[in-house]
């Protein structure tokens, strides 16, 4: 029987697993993501504790199995008076082994209801790389929909160009 999922926001002092999973996931799934691995890897430890601090205008939610940390989502919203009404979702990733046990959904449920206590915020957006089905799929059962899709966004160090899904849900 596998342990249940407990999701909640991380703090500074969940750096070093922070850390840990999300360079796991930069290097197992590096189309899934801009940042690369190596780029990630250059950041300190107190860089990435700084950043992982919650904020009025932003929070890194975390899945636990058991204790281990297993996956990962970032939600932040706009600061510029224009664009207040607009949070994204970004960072997202499961570790290999705890797929398919509904971290994702779990994750993505905390998001929003952190977006929802946002006043004001009316669309929530997120980009989706075109090799990432699992992860649209996803998005669209909480009722994200593609409004564009971006041609070569996203170049690997080979060269070789993916395609950027932009997808939005209104609240």
């Amino acid at each position: 029987m596998t342990s249940p999922l407990t999701v909640r926001a991380l703090t500074a002092a969940d750096a070093p697993a922070y850390r840990a999973v999300r360079l796991t996931s930069l290097q197992n799934d590096p189309a899934a993501f801009i940042s690369t691995a190596a780029e990630f890897a250059a950041r300190t430890l107190p860089d990435v504790a700084e950043r992982l601090a919650p904020t009025d205008l932003a929070v890194t939610f975390g899945a636990f199995a058991e204790a281990e940390l297993v996956g990962l989502l970032t939600v932040a919203r706009e600061s510029r008076p224009s664009l207040t009404h607009r949070a994204n979702v970004f960072g997202v990733s499961v570790l290999p082994a705890a797929r398919g046990r509904g971290a994702g959904g779990a994750l993505l449920e905390a998001g929003l209801a952190q977006i929802r206590t946002w006043a004001g915020v009316t669309v929530v957006l997120l980009g989706v790389t075109e090799t990432q089905h699992a992860a649209r799929r996803l998005y669209e059962r909480y009722g994200f929909t593609v409004w564009g899709t971006q041609p070569d966004a996203v170049q690997d160090a080979s060269g070789a160009t993916l395609a950027e899904h932009h997808m939005w849900l209104r609240l």
